[in-house]
């Protein structure tokens, strides 16, 4: 076939395949625009190796392919390229235009593990230093919320606890070892996380100011939760947490968007294993039941370490 006969029928084939994804499946016109370019793209290849879209062979494919990730196109582009190749022809294959699938047995491209977000150690130093800062400066109801708020960063940041754990432990977690806390986790399994100096005096003020205050929190502090509300739940709720660290994470000059307690979970695991911590030990203070979950941390790292050659080594400077 030749190089115009070959770009018609090609055009011809998509103008098909793209009329039934309108008609059969209501596709959206972005969503066909995509498609079309992409199926444009793979068109203009095979013509350039001597085919059409419809007498492509698995070698025009795999070619294709090949030449996708040589240029550096991303895996997710890659992955959705081939899938709409995969979907055009099937439409083909069921409408009788071809007889075999070149597209059979074609994997897309793995996609690469996301690495958690995380911060700083000078970042979350910064965000714990302006919630201790809020407490000096606030009464009443404001400073319970705010010593609360204190609490809860200094906990988090010392023991890399689920935001669902820590916003509902319970007060008698308090009883016994006042540096170590009894934690049930996913599934119902019980772990002790080790707490550092600062978090247990935040512990005690905040406990000592609970009983003592006068405000509308007082009569829900002897319940059964340590951090009490008045929510359905009868607990601080995750979300309610969430929100008040984004705004001391804006008082602190930090994106809220880069803040979260998750991140704070992956801040806490992270410079553990930065400062030499044993993988098996941070996983069982997580309480991941897998040591595969704990090993992002040690990407996050190579990362780290990658960013810090590439900025600062000599030779990976490109001269201009």
């Amino acid at each position: 076939m030749n190089a115009a006969a070959a770009q018609s029928d090609n055009s011809h084939l998509i103008d098909l395949f793209l009329e039934m994804q309108a008609a059969e499946r209501g596709a959206a016109a972005n969503t066909l625009a995509a498609y079309r370019r992409d199926l444009d793209h793979a068109g203009e290849e095979f013509r350039r190796a001597g085919a059409g879209l419809a007498d492509a062979e698995p070698d025009h494919v795999a070619k294709f392919l090949t030449g996708l990730g040589e240029v550096g196109m991303a895996p997710a582009t890659r992955a959705r390229k081939l899938s709409a190749l995969r979907q055009f022809y099937r439409f083909l294959l069921a409408e009788g235009l071809i007889e075999e699938d070149p597209c059979h047995g074609f994997t897309g491209p793995k996609k690469a593990r996301a690495l958690p977000r995380t911060l700083s150690i000078g970042e979350v130093d910064r965000l714990i230093e302006t919630a201790r800062g809020r407490c000096r400066a606030t009464h009443g109801g404001e400073r319970y919320r705010a010593v609360r708020l204190y609490c809860l960063l200094e906990v988090l940041y010392a023991s890399g606890l689920r935001v669902s754990e820590l916003v509902s432990l319970p007060r008698d977690v308090l009883t016994g070892d006042a540096r170590v806390l009894t934690v049930k986790g996913k599934g119902g399994r019980e772990r002790m996380v080790p707490l550092s100096g600062a978090a247990v005096a935040a512990l005690r003020e905040f406990v000592a100011l609970g009983q003592s205050a006068e405000d509308e929190m007082s009569s829900t502090v002897a319940t059964r939760w340590l951090f009490p509300s008045k929510s359905a739940q009868g607990h601080l709720t995750r979300q309610r947490f969430a929100q008040d660290l984004k705004g001391v994470a804006e008082e602190a000059g930090l994106d809220p968007e880069r803040v979260s307690p998750h991140v704070l979970r992956h801040a806490f695991a992270s410079h553990l294993l930065d400062r030499g911590a044993d993988l098996r030990a941070v996983q069982q203070l997580l309480g991941h039941a897998d040591i595969s979950t704990t090993e992002i941390y040690t990407h996050v790292l190579q990362e780290r370490l990658k960013a810090l050659v590439e900025q600062h080594h000599p030779l990976a400077v490109k001269k201009a």
